[in-house]
């Protein structure tokens, strides 16, 4: 808690140092950076797949802007942006955007899930899988990056959305390009990062190849400490030291085409490829005393096929394979009860999607868009438990569950909208969406308005006004009828097939001043929003984690960016949040409830310019979070400081990057539990991390990249 109080102190000072030099300053510049979650949990553990608070966003612009409105959106000069920052992938280029942060390993941006697509095509790119693309393609690829808090009908997307233009190379002499890359990291355990990519391009035809590989072993430990009531009046303290150990390798291979038939006339085919093993032991000791060791492996096959019109139609079909098997040996012990069994499980995904638009200039400064979008897709799971002594299958009874299912689920989605100029100043974009989502337990039609109205009252000075709707679907693997178990008997993991996807709806005023200064204000209401969540049952001594729709999350924000500079040594931005938040549910278990809480954020982003020549640069962050909510969760205040030097060599084609993150480890969070009967704290272990990285660039290297696959939902 001293660290927190340091850092707190630390980050006011650095503050009003940085506000009174900016009063005796000239003019202001800034570069992006990150929001990193305070509270978010940096573990495997799959019990915090949910534990997380939302920030919103943050929006910082420069001195030469880096960000300019258009109709419904704000377009960042992103190569401009990161060009000081230690940033060497494109994950890491994004996250730089203002408002954009990462949430246990996703991005999200003005408090909800962002889609990111590339240049302007539909990606069903999932978060796991659209982590692995972006951090994949090389930074030097990209050319600039389009934010809409709510994007238009047209993009196929809902809420929130990044497209991000990469460069293009069609069009020139043959030419061949590439990049190279390399990375470790050292936490507790080791990890390293190889990628290759290259492009050739002659005349109307370019085809690309990139391929990554990451691997390492990773280290954790939870210590619970838990008082379990029961219904028979009985209270159980639960203390139990977990430790996780894992290795993985991850490959990701991507191979493209574009042909350009004539002036906005592209047929374009792109495969995506990921092959992920991962080998895990855990070992509880305590009340509860367990080993489990477990394997798995994913693969995914994604391929994809555009084709654009000079006349502003589109038309698109793609096709995803998913398969994941796994395997868990259980040994566990617990008061006078013992489980000792071996599963296999897997999950194999098969999706069609298939889409067709058609956009008009009708002059005047109207344009009009329409289309449609099919989706198909057939869920194909199952769970089997053996005796491990005699590899016979297990009868389901008790906690013991096998599970084989079919799932089909279509969309069919209907869209038409308008978008308007009145003048240099004023512009609109507005569209309707009509959507019909089928499974074997939902059969609803529902309707999506989104409406974007933009006012420029002088140069510099920008006012837009969104109103958008979205709706969240839950994972597959969900809203399967199963039970798994946690490093052993007493975390249970329950599914839920009545799982309902949520509904969100958001109002947000943003106002940009003088193309730095941002301010803006807003409102969400999700209904049936779901989360993972934490019950320590009344029946029997086990805690459930499992995936409920409460009966609604409602947010409120106000937000303060301000960016500083002295003179050519220093670029610095200090943003101020403030949010109230309120989650309500009548029906959570036998303990209903109904939660508010205010909170804020605040933090301070600062990049050194030690030496031009050399190009030497030093980036300093930090940021205190004050405690907040989920569900019955109390999550604490927390903060941490990043540091990272990047060295620029070799004429700008060879980056040094090195870097230290959680300098002071209290960037971690031990989440914990005192509402009604529910007593629960979980701490996690929190580790600094060390790492080194070089990219080298060879043959120009401007390209244009692919997009990638949505596996949002597999397992």
């Amino acid at each position: 808690m001293k660290r927190i109080l340091l850092l707190s102190i630390a980050c006011c000072a650095l503050s009003v140092a940085l506000s009174a030099q900016e009063k005796t300053g000239s003019t202001t510049s800034s570069d992006d950076d990150r929001i990193l979650s305070a509270d978010s949990l940096i573990t495997a553990d799959a019990r915090l797949d949910s534990l997380y608070q939302t920030l919103p966003e943050v929006m910082v612009t420069g001195e030469r802007p880096i960000v300019k409105a258009a109709q419904g959106k704000l377009v960042y000069d992103l190569p401009r942006l990161i060009q000081n920052l230690p940033v060497d992938n494109a994950y890491d280029a994004v996250k730089e955007l203002p408002g954009v942060i990462e949430m246990d390993g996703n991005l999200q941006l003005a408090g909800q899930s962002v889609t990111v697509i590339l240049d302007g095509k539909v990606t069903t790119l999932s978060a796991d899988q659209l982590n692995a693309l972006l951090r994949s393609i090389p930074a030097s690829r990209i050319e600039n990056a389009e934010v809409m808090y709510n994007a238009p009908a047209r993009y196929q997307v809902r809420g929130a959305l990044i497209n991000i233009t990469l460069k293009q190379s069609i069009g020139g002499p043959s030419t061949l390009q590439g990049e190279v890359y390399g990375k470790y990291r050292q936490s507790h355990n080791e990890g390293f990062e190889e990628r290759a990519s290259l492009v050739y391009s002659k005349n109307k035809f370019s085809t690309d190849f990139l391929y990554s590989h990451s691997h390492g072993r990773g280290y954790s430990t939870t210590d619970k400490e838990a008082l379990h009531s029961l219904a028979d009046g009985s209270v159980h303290p639960m203390t139990i030291d977990e430790v996780h150990q894992g290795r993985s390798h991850t490959h990701n291979f991507r191979v493209g085409a574009d042909y350009n038939i004539a002036k906005d006339h592209q047929l374009s085919f792109v495969y995506n490829g990921k092959y992920v093993t991962s080998h895990n032991n855990t070992s509880i000791a305590g009340t509860q005393v367990s080993t489990t060791r477990s394997n798995s492996t994913d693969w995914l096959h994604n391929g994809r096929l555009d084709y654009r019109t000079p006349f502003g139609l589109k038309a698109g079909a793609e096709l995803t394979y998913y398969r994941s098997p796994s395997d868990q040996l259980l040994h566990s012990h617990l008061q006078d009860k013992e489980l000792d069994f071996y599963t296999e499980d897997c999950q194999r995904i098969n999706r069609w999607k298939f889409f067709l638009a058609q956009e008009h200039d009708l002059g005047q400064g109207w344009g009009l868009n329409y289309g449609a979008i099919y989706t198909t897709s057939v869920d194909n799971s199952y769970q089997y438990y053996y005796d491990p002594a005699t590899g016979g299958q297990l009868e389901s009874s008790g906690s013991i569950s096998n599970m084989k299912s079919r799932r089909r689920e279509q969309t069919l989605n209907f869209y038409a909208g308008f978008n308007k100029s009145f003048g240099d100043k004023l512009s609109l974009d507005a569209s309707l969406a009509v959507e019909h989502y089928k499974t074997v337990v939902w059969n609803q039609w529902d309707w999506y308005p989104t409406i974007n109205l933009n006012y420029n009252p002088a140069p510099g000075h920008m006012l837009q006004l969104a109103l958008s709707s979205d709706k969240d679907y839950p994972d597959y693997w969900a809203v399967q009828d199963a039970i798994s178990y946690i490093g052993g008997e007493y975390s249970e993991l329950h599914g839920n097939p009545f799982l309902k996807p949520a509904q969100d709806y958001q109002l947000q005023l943003t106002y940009i001043l003088k193309s730095k200064y941002i301010f803006s204000a807003w409102f969400n209401h999700t209904k049936d929003y779901s989360v993972q969540t934490l019950y320590q049952s009344s029946e029997r001594l086990v805690e459930i984690y499992k995936e409920l729709n409460f009966d609604y999350k409602q947010q409120a924000g106000i937000q303060a960016s301000i960016p500083f500079k002295v003179k050519n040594w220093l670029n610095s931005r200090l943003t101020l949040i403030g949010l109230w938040h309120h989650e309500k549910d009548k029906d959570f278990w036998d303990i209903p409830f109904d939660r508010k809480q205010c909170y804020g954020i605040a933090q301070m982003n600062n990049t050194f310019t030690l030496s031009t020549k050399p190009d030497l640069k030093l980036t300093l962050t930090g940021f205190v979070h004050s405690k907040a909510i989920q569900g019955i969760y109390d999550l604490p205040t927390s903060g941490n400081v990043n540091v990272a030097l990047r060295y620029g060599f070799a004429k700008n084609k060879a980056i040094l990057n090195l870097y230290c993150n959680d300098i002071f480890e209290t960037g971690q969070i031990s989440p914990r539990i005192r509402f009604k009967t529910q007593n629960v704290t979980n701490h996690y272990s929190c580790f600094r991390e060390f790492g080194v990285s070089l990219t080298y660039k060879f043959g120009g290297y401007k390209e244009k990249q692919r997009e990638a696959v949505d596996t949002s939902r597999f397992k």
